[in-house]
């Protein structure tokens, strides 16, 4: 179970985007988070990845609340989560190539060695052309590196998934080819999905059930 307690958070601790919200995710569920833009669902998602230290409020992981955030969490907690952003630039060192990019988390937590095999495998799941692997994000389009971003979450095989609004800027083919390689990976590993996008209609039809943030914001 992912649990959100009653979390207070933003970059402002007179003025918090996030004011009490809590929010649930039980293993194996997928659950969209619907909201306008600049309502705050995108610092919440990053306060359930560990990305960001709540002002108030906790984060439970598996039973257990988390204990650091950034690089600071213990390394059960942040390899627990594969997340995927919205804009793949701002997320892509520039120097890397897609498959060094993919195999970012291996080499950061000393398993190098399964490079190879998990970028291939990864590739072919998210489908990108092994052509592809040796280019920088500057030679391919947005669709091309969301996908390599998508390998990269993956990579370190989490349990819980955070899609903060990862289709927001692709075309239709390419929004389903990702939700596609997001539900056969969580169907084959049972990892829980949180996705957050202001898209009710794919939302809906993405998740088992969808919370709208002013129902969050109202409890």
């Amino acid at each position: 179970m992912l649990e959100l307690r009653s979390l207070t958070a933003g970059y402002d601790r007179r003025d918090p985007v996030v004011r009490e919200v809590s929010l649930t995710v039980g293993p194996g569920e997928s659950v969209g988070l619907l909201g306008p833009s600049g309502c705050g669902k995108s610092t919440l998602a990053r306060v359930a990845a560990l990305l960001h230290r709540p002002d108030r409020g906790e984060v439970v992981i598996d039973g257990e609340p988390a204990r650091g955030w950034r690089h600071r969490a213990p390394r059960a907690q942040r390899t627990a989560f594969g997340v995927v952003f919205q804009q793949p630039r701002l997320s892509a060192d520039p120097r890397l190539t897609l498959t060094q990019l993919i195999a970012e988390p291996l080499r950061a937590t000393g398993r190098g060695a399964e490079a190879p095999d998990r970028v291939r495998d990864l590739a072919r799941t998210v489908g990108l052309g092994e052509d592809l692997l040796t280019r920088r994000p500057h030679e391919v389009s947005d669709g091309q590196l969301q996908r390599a971003c998508l390998a990269r979450a993956l990579v370190l095989r989490p349990r819980w998934l955070i899609c903060d609004e990862m289709t927001a800027m692709l075309d239709a083919s390419t929004t389903a080819a990702l939700v596609t390689a997001v539900e056969d990976y969580r169907a084959d590993s049972g990892a829980g999905l949180l996705a957050v996008g202001h898209d009710k209609v794919l939302l809906e039809r993405w998740c088992d059930r969808t919370v709208h943030w002013d129902e969050l914001t109202r409890a």
